[in-house]
């Protein structure tokens, strides 16, 4: 079972149907909506701040979310997809947005609705990501908006970890 811990008296909230794997870690002041997906070994630690998760995120192995003490709550909206190792702090993700593998988010990051953070990319604080764009590198610059080809991987990639949730049902 996951380690789901309060923190000065307040506990994680969770929608319906999400997925915990057993060594995920939700603390704090979290919210997270429906249909959502903590994956092995990620840490969602509202203790500092707030975190809010909408319906159908997955936050995959390894990934960290966190914000910053009294300046920096998190929030990440519905269809996000945060991939293995990522790290999100203290930023606002909008809907239907992909977090590459390895991607970090800095404090008071907007990442707005259909945008792709590539693997390793770093979002430097305070930085503005146009919608339905690609950033990638160190640090991360837009190198080119979303084709309309890749526009279904939002939705595409969240309803598929939904799916995967569902194999782990005992």
């Amino acid at each position: 079972m996951a380690l789901i811990k309060s923190v000065r008296g307040i506990e994680p909230k969770f929608g319906k149907d999400c997925f915990l794997a057993e060594n995920a870690t939700v603390v704090g002041e979290v919210t997270m909506g429906n249909n959502c997906s903590v994956w092995f070994n990620a840490v969602v630690r509202g203790d500092v701040h707030s975190i809010t998760i909408g319906d159908n995120t997955n936050i995959q192995d390894g990934a960290v979310i966190h914000c910053t003490f009294k300046t920096a709550k998190t929030v990440i909206g519905n269809n996000v997809s945060i991939a293995h190792n990522a790290i999100v702090h203290g930023c606002t993700i909008h809907d239907n947005v992909l977090i590459g593998m390895g991607a970090i988010v800095m404090d008071h990051a907007v990442v707005h609705s259909g945008s792709i953070i590539a693997a390793g990319a770093v979002v430097l604080e305070n930085t503005i990501v146009e919608p339905n764009c690609i950033y990638a590198g160190a640090p991360a610059k837009k190198i080119k908006e979303v084709g309309e080809n890749r526009k279904d991987v939002f939705e595409r990639t969240a309803k598929n970890y939904v799916m995967y949730s569902k194999w782990f049902e005992e």
